[in-house]
């Protein structure tokens, strides 16, 4: 039937109005970018407690004030969304701790129980008697990130993926969590409602202190779908739930010992980080006879892992590292780590210990006096942040090594590191110290630091540093954290 100019105008201005609909837009199709911010108001959005906490300012949601969440409460998708893509520009100031929440519901007060937490926090510092060592990028509690990627006073996009039971978190442009929720994740306490289902959005701001700025808050709504099936074996489902679990419990998952060897490059270094929900400090050997041996060099090497969700470290080798670099240089730097496996004997001859005809033993014991004694040289004399290796034994002497470390060799090296502010690495690959070792060197008050010194692509999960700590109860109180710029032994330690 032929309509009428009258109806066909009406037909377009309805049409019109469709389109121009955030609602209606947002539903139909699924496969646009819709705004949640109009960049003028708060319409759509909800304060739970502290209103004046969240203002509009320039284009910008500015959170800055006592903790508050603000909800989103518009009319995309009822604000209920399931599968998505979220994205939002965030700048945030010096000592800034906020979130971005999803899958949650308002409340009036507190933090919201139900859903997960993207944490956004490049430099916030420890508050309320708690050090928060969780990184922007963060699916908090869950898979945790300790090295940001993210500088403060500077524009960054957060951007969340949700489809299925697969959550995907990128920072800048780079992936940093890419995890999938079994069927029943590890959940407790404050933590019980962390799991996918469906909900809102919420902007977080943690407290007084550094400001957020927010803008640019999109989403695209994803297609329904089931959670689909866990694919993966008992296996790998189970480490997961293990991860998660010390995630929960608050103990930074940091490997502080990997190398780029046997072909292992920095991108797949990353992947396998993401895999096992593990934050690496990728390290350098620096010294004699080693790849980096002056200040060009070593710079190169910091330069490569700039911007990356990494820890950037230095392994000094041999015990003339110290009179090779500048300390400007070293102090750049997350942190240095040493170990005593080089050294000249008494006879002057260059020793390293791994390597059999360099090992030199004529008498056992005369051998361990003699490298306890280097070790506590090298905990006194050297501007370390973590002493690596340790109690390490020749293979010639190996499985004498209850017999050898000795009750009151022990008590010696662990004093050492602890009077002089160095962390003990628990090694992966050579399952060491013992045991015995941890639980004296805990009640003397050390920091500990997990750390595998790969020798090839293969990382391993820390299996034996993992085991060791719920044996030895370590906590965050007992782990090491690098220390800030002005801080670093380079800085502080006077060479004896």
């Amino acid at each position: 039937m032929k309509k009428s100019t009258f109806e066909l105008l009406s037909l377009f201005v309805l049409l019109t109005i469709a389109q121009s609909s955030p609602a209606i837009a947002s539903a139909t199709a699924g496969a646009e970018w819709v705004s949640l911010f109009d960049g003028k108001t708060l319409a759509g959005w909800k304060a739970g407690g502290n209103s004046g906490t969240f203002s509009v300012r320039d284009g910008m949601i500015v959170a800055d004030g006592p903790r508050s969440h603000l909800f989103y409460a518009g009319p995309i998708e009822g604000h209920d969304f399931t599968n998505f893509e979220l994205k939002a520009d965030v700048k945030t100031m010096p000592k800034a701790n906020s979130g971005i929440y999803f899958h949650t519901e308002y409340q009036q007060t507190g933090f919201p129980a139900k859903g997960y937490e993207v944490q956004i926090n490049n430099t916030y510092p420890s508050a309320e008697g708690y050090r928060d060592l969780r990184k922007t990028g963060s699916l908090y509690g869950v898979r945790d990130v300790f090295a940001s990627c993210a500088k403060d006073e500077a524009w960054f996009t957060v951007h969340i993926i949700v489809e299925g039971r697969r959550i995907r978190i990128s920072i800048g442009g780079r992936l940093l969590v890419d995890y999938i929720e079994p069927d029943e994740p590890v959940r407790a306490g404050p933590s019980a409602g962390r799991k996918l289902s469906h909900g809102t959005f919420a902007l977080q701001c943690f407290g007084e202190g550094g400001v957020v700025y927010f803008r640019n808050i999109r989403v695209k709504p994803l297609p329904a779908g089931g959670r689909g099936k866990d694919s993966r074996s008992a296996e790998q489902i189970e480490y997961e739930k293990r991860i998660s679990a010390f995630h929960a419990a608050d103990l930074p998952l940091i490997d502080y010992h990997v190398h780029l060897k046997g072909g292992l490059t920095l991108e797949q270094a990353l992947e396998k980080s993401r895999e096992a929900g593990i934050t690496y400090g990728i390290a350098e050997n620096c010294g004699l006879g080693f790849p980096v041996t002056n200040d060009e060099q070593l710079k190169q090497s910091f330069d490569r892992l700039e911007g990356r969700p990494v820890f950037k470290a230095m392994q000094a080798e041999g015990r003339e590292w110290v009179n090779m670099f500048s300390p400007e240089m070293i102090a750049q730097f997350d942190y240095v780590f040493s170990d005593a496996l080089t050294f000249h004997d008494k006879q002057g001859r260059r020793t390293r210990l791994w390597m059999a005809n360099e090992v030199h033993i004529d008498d056992e014991q005369e051998f361990m006096e003699m490298y306890v004694g280097k070790i506590v040289t090298i905990l006194e004399n050297e501007p370390i942040d973590i002493f690596v290796n340790p109690t390490f034994l020749p293979a010639v002497i190996a499985e004498r090594y209850d017999e050898l470390w000795t009750q009151q060799r022990m008590r010696k090296v662990a004093q050492a590191a602890v009077k002089n502010g160095v962390a003990i690495e628990i090694n992966a690959r050579y399952r060491i110290p013992s045991v015995k070792f941890i639980k004296l060197a805990k009640q003397a008050g050390a920091k500990f630091a997990f750390g595998t010194n790969n020798g090839g692509r293969e990382l391993g999960h820390l299996e034996y540093s993992l085991d060791v700590a719920e044996q030895c109860g370590l906590t965050k109180d007992d782990m090491f954290v690098p220390r800030p710029y002005g801080r670093k032994p380079i800085q502080t330690k006077k060479r004896r």
